[in-house]
């Protein structure tokens, strides 16, 4: 597949801006290897192969198991996550897919459990800019494969 266009060339400003996002949620309360792990949810639902090839990097990086990321995309029936990731997945998902459901109050409880309103708040921006990586990277054509992790190892998680 060929990339259509370089939006950070285009448009260097926007880019400025997403990169102010990023900077932010990998400052926030929201823990390294969860948010790369959210990320790589929404990319794997919203079929974005850069961003699925990125965070899959970055997440072995971090020293996540093959097994976790293999069994991310049916998450709900895999034993191997917390409660916390759990309910941050669940909340991830569901802001991806607002149109069906807008964010229960239910899921809003069950997530509130886990975590604090800061928390929350920062979650949730995880979720607004992968999803807008991933329609940048979908629209313009993004090629996968090409990228590679900087991020250091953190300590490995078993299975």
């Amino acid at each position: 597949m060929k990339s259509r266009i370089n939006s950070a060339q285009v448009a260097p400003g926007a880019f400025e801006a997403m990169l102010g996002l990023e900077k932010y949620i990998h400052t926030s309360s929201i823990e390294p290897g969860l948010i790369h792990l959210l990320k790589l949810r929404v990319s794997q639902m919203n079929g974005c192969a850069y961003c699925i090839d990125m965070h899959w990097k970055d997440l072995r990086a971090l020293g996540e198991s093959e097994q976790r990321l293999y069994g991310l995309d049916a998450w709900h029936e895999s034993p191997y996550y917390t409660e916390r990731e759990r309910a941050a997945l669940e909340w991830i998902e569901s802001l991806t897919l607002i149109t069906q459901g807008h964010v229960p109050d239910e899921l809003f409880e069950r997530a509130r459990k886990h975590f604090s309103e800061q928390e929350l708040v920062d979650l949730t921006m995880v979720g607004v800019t992968i999803n807008a990586w991933n329609r940048l990277a979908v629209a313009f054509r993004s090629e996968p494969g090409v990228y590679r992790s900087k991020l250091k190892p953190l300590a490995a998680k078993s299975a």
